[in-house]
């Protein structure tokens, strides 16, 4: 085979270089702003009381109900860092909690305080509700049912669990309905997250039963109080165990906690004797703190709610 098949017409030491269309390096290409990304560097080193935020891991429906307040974070890169205890109790410990999320491009850092309310398995227990709370609730899952019955490992988590989502379902209903109580941010297994409430200078805001308000202050309370029980009431719901010690006060507003035997009045074969006892219980701290308040003529008013 001749040689010639492979001759080009121009041996390439012919070429005219600089008759070749100009080369533009890659620096000099002009490129669409749509392509361009900004990144930063993210230490994924947490410390011994940090976590990456839960928030994405819980389902939709274990995330607080809508319209959420601005405050509430729920970036995906938000750390949980835990600051301390706030409360212990006999069935369950409250922690304070910061979920913060660093300023990642154009949006700002935020962060905000939350309380982290964890239910103690049975077996962690020194208290257990009386069964006159839950009196009408039923367990859906028939495999939990029995693993509570038999007090099993697994039975036992199940109960604890329950409390949690009990208390979860009662502030999400509670918190729609306009009741003064704490927004609930996330429930998961036994760990509900809700908003922290404070006493207007950083700290914990104290029990209604720690505090001694000027008259006009008593006042406003009962008036808050009151209304968060007709509220209540008007939802065909008490309470259960409302006392001084499970309501915060604030400079300028209460705020009722402790929600998880909240109960239906005319369900529950023991309601009238609950709601009768929340209002004893509310009526006798602001009589002896020179409030007088009639419980029978309370708990005449929350009945005309319900009924």
């Amino acid at each position: 085979m001749s040689s010639d098949v492979f001759r080009t017409t121009h041996d390439l030491s012919d070429l005219n270089w600089t008759d070749l269309p100009e080369q533009r390096s890659d620096d000099e290409q002009p490129v669409d702003e749509a392509f361009v990304f900004e990144f930063s560097a993210v230490d994924e080193r947490l410390g011994p009381d940090q976590r990456w935020s839960t928030w994405m891991d819980v389902e939709r429906s274990a995330r607080g109900p809508k319209p959420r307040p601005d405050w509430v974070v729920t970036e995906e890169a938000a750390i949980d860092t835990e600051l301390g205890i706030l409360k212990t109790g006999k069935e369950a410990d409250v922690f304070l909690l910061e979920r913060a999320v660093d300023a990642i491009g154009g949006n700002p850092a935020r962060s905000s305080l939350l309380a982290a309310k964890r239910y103690r398995t049975e077996e962690h227990r020194t208290f257990h509700r009386s069964t006159a709370y839950v009196e009408g609730r039923r367990t859906r899952n028939s495999r939990d049912s029995r693993a509570m019955a038999k007090k099993s490992s697994h039975g036992r988590s199940v109960a604890a669990g329950q409390w949690a989502y009990a208390e979860w379902e009662a502030l999400c209903r509670l918190w729609k309905a306009g009741v003064p109580v704490p927004y609930p941010v996330q429930v998961d297994g036994t760990e509900l997250l809700m908003e922290f409430i404070d006493d207007g200078e950083g700290g914990a805001a104290p029990r209604l039963a720690q505090v001694r308000p000027s008259k006009q202050v008593l006042e406003l309370y009962f008036e808050q109080v009151r209304d968060g029980m007709r509220e209540l009431a008007r939802a065909g719901l008490a309470h259960g165990d409302l006392s001084p010690f499970n309501v915060l006060a604030q400079p300028d507003r209460i705020v009722m906690i402790d929600l998880p035997q909240v109960l239906d009045i005319v369900g529950n074969p023991k309601g009238m004797e609950f709601l009768l006892r929340d209002c004893h219980n509310m009526a006798t701290w602001f009589t002896n703190r020179g409030l007088e308040v009639d419980e029978q003529e309370l708990f005449a008013d929350l009945l005309s709610m319900v009924f």
